[in-house]
C-alpha cells in the first residue's frame, strides 16, 4: 500500500483522509519514512529551509494554553520581560545570519501586541530585512489592518499555528477558539503575507485530530508547517505528559509529507528533546526544514550541529 500510494502522490494524487489512517497502522515504520523521503526528495529537492527566532517578550500571558510555560494558568519560572530592544533582536538576526540561516522570526507572549509594540517590530522587521533576512512574525491574534502595517515594513512571513483540530482544541485553550485562529490566518493571507502553520503533539490528541489539523491546513494552503512535539515542562496542565516516542513523532513528519507533499515540512520545538539520537533521522521522515538554535523557553540546537548533519545528509541549505 505505502508503494502504491507513494507512486500516485508522485502523479500529484491527493490521499484520503482514509488512506491517511491506513498509513498509521502500518508497520514496520522504515518503509513509509522511506516512502515520505522519496516524497520530499521529488517535491522539493535537496534543499533545507532554516528559520531561528527570538523570544522578545516572554511571559505573563492572559491566555491559557494547557501546553504552554508562559500561559496565565502555568506555575513556571520562565523570565518574564517585556519587549526587548531592538538593537537586541538585531543582533540576534545579525547571529543567525552569520550561522547561515535564511529566515528570522520575533516571537511575543500575549494574545496580541499592543499598538507601540507593534511601532517598535515594524522598525525591528526593516532592519531585519535590511541585513538579508526574511522577516517572520509570531504576535498573536491579529486583523488585516495590523498585518498590513507590518508588511508595508517589510514582514514577509507570518506565523499562527492552529496547534490542533477543531475538534480538539477546545481541550487545550478556552481563552480564544479556533475560530479566532483561523481569522487571524485569513487576515494574514488577505493582505499577501506568506503563511506558517501547523501545531503540536503530544498533548492527548488522537491520530483522527492530526490527520484532521494536516487536512485543515492543506485547505488552507499555508507554505510552511511547523511540527512541533511537547515538551511537558512542570508547572504546565501537561507537566506530567509522557513523552513521545522518536518513532511515534517520525511518523508525524512521514504522514505530514504524504498528505502535504509540495509544503515546508518545519520541525521545530521539542526535537532534540523528543527525539534525541533519532534527530538525524528527521529528513529520511520527510522534514525539509528546520528551526535552529533556541525555543521560547526551551533549549534547542546550535546552528553548527544542524548545519553539520545538513551537510553529511548531502543536502543543501535554501538561499533562494
Amino acid at each position: 500500500m505505502i508503494d502504491s500510494l507513494k507512486d500516485k502522490i508522485l502523479s500529484k494524487y491527493s490521499i484520503t483522509k482514509e488512506e491517511a489512517l491506513q498509513l498509521v497502522q502500518i508497520q514496520p515504520y522504515f518503509d513509509l519514512f522511506a516512502a515520505a523521503n522519496k516524497i520530499r526528495e521529488t517535491f522539493r529537492k535537496d534543499s533545507v529551509d532554516l528559520c531561528s527566532i527570538i523570544n522578545a517578550k516572554s511571559g505573563a500571558c492572559p491566555e491559557d494554553c494547557s501546553y504552554c510555560a508562559q500561559s496565565s494558568k502555568s506555575k513556571t519560572d520562565i523570565p518574564i520581560y517585556p519587549l526587548v530592544k531592538k538593537n537586541m533582536v538585531i543582533d540576534k538576526a545579525r547571529e543567525a545570519k552569520d550561522a547561515g540561516v535564511r529566515r528570522f522570526c520575533i516571537v511575543t507572549s500575549g494574545r496580541k501586541v499592543s499598538k507601540n509594540e507593534l511601532k517598535e517590530i515594524s522598525s525591528m522587521i526593516e532592519d531585519i530585512r535590511n541585513i538579508g533576512l526574511l522577516p517572520c512574525a509570531t504576535l498573536g491574534l491579529m486583523g488585516s489592518d495590523e498585518l498590513s502595517f507590518l508588511k508595508q515594513s517589510g514582514l514577509e512571513r507570518y506565523h499562527h499555528n492552529l496547534e490542533t483540530s477543531e475538534r480538539f482544541f477546545p481541550e487545550i485553550c478556552r481563552t480564544h477558539t479556533y475560530h479566532d485562529k483561523l481569522k487571524t490566518i485569513d487576515a494574514a493571507k488577505a493582505v499577501g503575507l506568506s503563511i506558517c502553520s501547523g501545531g503540536i503533539f503530544g498533548l492527548g490528541e488522537t491520530w483522527q485530530d492530526r490527520i484532521d489539523m494536516a487536512f485543515a491546513i492543506k485547505e488552507l494552503n499555508v507554505d510552511s508547517v511547523p511540527i512541533n512535539f511537547l515538551i511537558p515542562v512542570k508547572g504546565t496542565s501537561m507537566g506530567d505528559r509522557d513523552f513521545l516516542h522518536p518513532f511515534e513523532a517520525l511518523k508525524i513528519i512521514s504522514l505530514y509529507r504524504f498528505i502535504l507533499p509540495e509544503k515546508e515540512i518545519r520541525v521545530c520545538g521539542g526535537r532534540m528533546q523528543i527525539l534525541g539520537e533519532f534527530n538525524s533521522m528527521v529528513f529520511m521522515a520527510g522534514a525539509d526544514a528546520l528551526l535552529t538554535g533556541n525555543y521560547l523557553t526551551t533549549t534547542g540546537r546550535t546552528y553548527k550541529d544542524d548545519l553539520r548533519l545538513i551537510k553529511q545528509y548531502g543536502l543543501n541549505l535554501n538561499v533562494a
